[in-house]
């Protein structure tokens, strides 16, 4: 488990990136823009959710990554309609780019370490 301000940092920059060089969404059934739909989210406000994320949102990580350039994954949680959502983020070091690699529903309990 990752502290605050490991959290922190990574949210910092992470958001930077997003402002200046926008998002990758990773092209996987469970990222469907049908599954955005169900909840009734747009792209645009899966990527605001995205840009929202905190500190006591954080849920795993940093989590080995061996697609992306090997940089570490790190897993937040957020509940929209009384739904938990998983969101898996990382930033490539190839590329420089923010990847969400999953943003779906939970398929188990998640846990909020840094919640107060």
């Amino acid at each position: 488990m990752a502290d605050k301000s490991i959290v922190k940092s990574f949210l910092l920059e992470l958001k930077q990136m997003i402002k200046v060089w926008g998002i990758v969404f990773s092209n996987r059934p469970k990222n469907s823009i049908q599954y955005l739909a169900d909840l009734s989210i747009t792209a645009k406000m899966r990527e605001e959710i995205i840009l929202n994320l905190e500190i006591e949102d954080y849920s795993q990580g940093p989590l080995e990554e061996n697609q992306q350039g090997g940089t570490d994954m790190w897993v937040f949680g957020k509940t929209i309609k009384e739904q938990q959502i998983y969101i898996k983020l990382t930033i490539s070091r190839i590329t420089t780019q923010a990847i969400c690699i999953s943003f779906h529903k939970a398929e188990f309990l998640m846990e909020f370490p840094l919640k107060d």
